[in-house]
This record gives structure tokens, C-alpha cells and sequence, in this order.
């Protein structure tokens, strides 16, 4: 692989301890060069790239959710780009079979043996583009691969490379033809982003940008896979208090006995708001986690694992409005830094 600017930099700290001075210090560089770079393709959607980039750092999966023509698929390729690995990209059709995702045996004439041969999922980001359009069965060919990073198949287990994570999109007002996601599969995405429209002077330099060509053609990678693995070690190694632990699972457990959900979030959503509540914390450069970081990650990373009780919706619940209620209502921790 070509070296980058960033994996020039970070040479000398490559085999430094991650959460020292110095392996802390990769997240801060990793995560400005990805931001900055997807950022020349992407226009006024600042916070939505800086939680994509967070999700690839604390090693979790994001679901792009919103409607056709904002940019969902292009975030996701200039995410890859970006980083400079293997990327793949299936078109999920009703037609998708598990086979066309994970790969399948073939049987070789010539040894009359079979063989493995890799599906797209072996690589370092893929694009599940249109994912609610797949039947059930093909999407739960994905359950394994983003919670184990691996492929079972006829009782052999193929390990996948580090990094790996998968970005999908779905467009939520197009149901012709679609599966909607069941919840064990919205549960493993750490996050979901919606991108909207663009605010008028955004679009208009957007058009600005497009005027001779498309600038993803001219993206180039920033930060290789070795800097990516080693900013998502150090990133395991930011310190969470005792108190902010609490604030994080009391956040997630008052979604659990509420009236007005089937389906409050899971043991899985503390985790993923635990990463990525590290993972903000590093970007900026600290070596331990603020209570601001958890309660500014809360909407993207349990929005999509709330379920709501009918009643609840006619009565015009949403998630948004549900959990801004939860922030106010609970308390924030007084922690100290370490």
C-alpha cells in the first residue's frame, strides 16, 4: 500500500503503547486528516462526518438513513477512500443472496475439492448501499460479520482483516419493495446519521465544487490501515470515570422500563456509547472522557433502537424528542479528569 501523510508522521510512534503520550496522541492527527479529507467531497455536513469518522475510530458500523440524492453513498465512498483500504460496495436488490455477500465453496475440477472464495465482506469498508431493499435472509448475512468480524461457513470460520466496518444506507420514505431492518440488525450499528438537505449557500458551493468534475475522483487517501488499528487501540485506553460509566447506563436503562416503548435500548447500545464517548474524547486530544461527550452522542447512537408503542405514536412520539426529554431529565456527573 502507498504511504500516506499521515502514516509519514506517525512512523515513529507506530509501535508506542497505545494510551501513552504518544499512542494518544495518533487519534487527534487520524481523525483531522479523515475529517478534513472527506470534508473536500462533503459540503456543510460537519458534525455528520465527524461521527462517521468517530464510528471508524472506535471500531463500530453506521447506518446512513435518509432520503434519496444528500449524499448517503458519497460519505460513505469518500470515507473509504480516505483511508486508503479495500473497499466494497453491494447494491442490496430482493434478488441478494448470502452467498453474493459472505462467498460461497466451489468445487474445483481439477483437485475435486472445494475451495473458499471471498465474498465482498473481506474488506476494510463496505458499502451496503440500499440495505432495507435485501430479503430478511440475506440481511442477516450480515449479523455475524458486524458483531464477530467473521464468516462461518459449512463449520469453518474465516476471520476478517482489522479495520473492517460496514456503512449502510436505506432511504426511510421508499417502502415499494423494501425489508424493513429487524431489530437485531438495527441493534448492531453503533450509530445511524441523517445528512438533510443542504442549507442554500452549502449547496451552492457544492455546485461550485461539481462545476468541471466529480472532486471524490480526485480524493486520495490520508491515514492507511496501520494508523486507523492503531488510533482504534488507543482509543480503548481513554479513561472513563466511575461516575460517567453510571451516567452512560442509566441513560441507556431508562429506555428499558418506559411507557411508552416495546423496546427500550440494549446492554449493546451502552457499549457502543461507551466507544464512541472514548473516541470523541481522543479526537479532541484528551485522555479521558467528559460527560459532554456521552450526552452529545446520545440521539445518533440510541435513536434507532428505540420502539415505540403504537399509542405512543399516534400520540406523535419520536426518538429525538424522547431522548432530549431523557438528557434533561437526568442529571449530569460530576467527574473529575484522571
Amino acid at each position: 500500500m502507498a504511504r500516506t501523510p499521515v502514516a509519514d508522521d506517525l512512523a515513529p510512534r507506530r509501535r508506542a503503547k497505545a494510551g501513552t503520550a504518544a499512542g494518544s496522541g495518533v487519534v487527534p492527527e487520524v481523525f483531522t486528516a479523515l475529517t478534513g479529507n472527506v470534508e473536500r467531497v462533503i459540503v456543510g455536513k460537519r458534525e455528520q462526518v465527524r461521527l462517521a469518522v468517530l464510528c471508524l475510530l472506535a471500531g463500530g458500523h453506521a447506518l446512513i438513513e435518509d432520503v434519496p440524492g444528500v449524499g448517503k453513498t458519497t460519505l460513505a465512498k469518500a470515507l473509504a477512500t480516505s483511508i486508503g483500504g479495500r473497499f466494497e460496495r453491494i447494491q442490496f436488490t430482493p434478488d441478494l443472496l448470502p452467498s453474493d455477500v459472505l462467498g460461497i465453496n466451489m468445487f474445483d475440477p481439477a483437485d475435486r475439492g472445494f475451495h473458499f472464495r471471498p465474498g465482498p465482506v473481506f474488506s476494510n469498508v463496505l458499502l451496503a448501499d440500499e440495505i432495507n431493499r435485501a430479503t430478511p435472509k440475506t440481511q442477516s448475512a450480515l449479523l455475524e460479520v458486524m458483531e464477530e468480524r467473521q464468516v462461518t461457513l459449512d463449520a469453518v470460520t474465516h476471520p476478517l482483516e482489522a479495520p473492517f466496518m460496514v456503512l449502510a444506507t436505506q432511504n426511510p420514505v421508499e417502502f415499494a419493495g423494501t425489508f424493513p431492518l429487524p431489530e437485531a440488525q438495527l441493534d448492531r450499528f453503533s450509530l445511524r446519521i441523517s445528512l438533510g438537505y443542504l442549507p442554500r449557500e452549502s449547496e451552492v458551493e457544492m455546485l461550485e465544487r461539481f462545476d468541471t468534475h466529480d472532486p471524490l475522483t480526485d480524493l486520495l487517501p490520508v491515514a492507511g490501515e496501520e494508523e486507523i488499528r492503531l488510533a482504534q487501540d488507543a482509543i480503548r485506553d481513554v479513561h472513563v470515570a466511575g461516575e460517567v460509566k453510571e451516567y452512560i447506563v442509566n441513560l441507556v436503562a431508562s429506555t428499558r422500563d418506559h411507557a411508552d416503548l416495546s423496546l427500550g435500548a440494549s446492554p449493546r447500545a451502552s457499549i457502543a456509547l461507551f466507544r464512541l464517548a472514548q473516541a470523541s474524547a481522543a479526537a479532541a486530544g484528551r485522555e479521558f472522557v467528559l460527560p459532554d461527550d456521552v450526552k452529545s452522542l446520545v440521539l445518533p447512537v440510541l435513536s434507532h433502537r428505540l420502539l415505540f408503542k403504537p399509542s405512543a405514536e399516534m400520540r406523535g412520539a419520536s426518538p429525538e424528542r424522547f431522548l432530549r426529554q431523557l438528557l434533561e431529565a437526568q442529571a449530569l456527573p460530576q467527574s473529575r479528569a484522571r
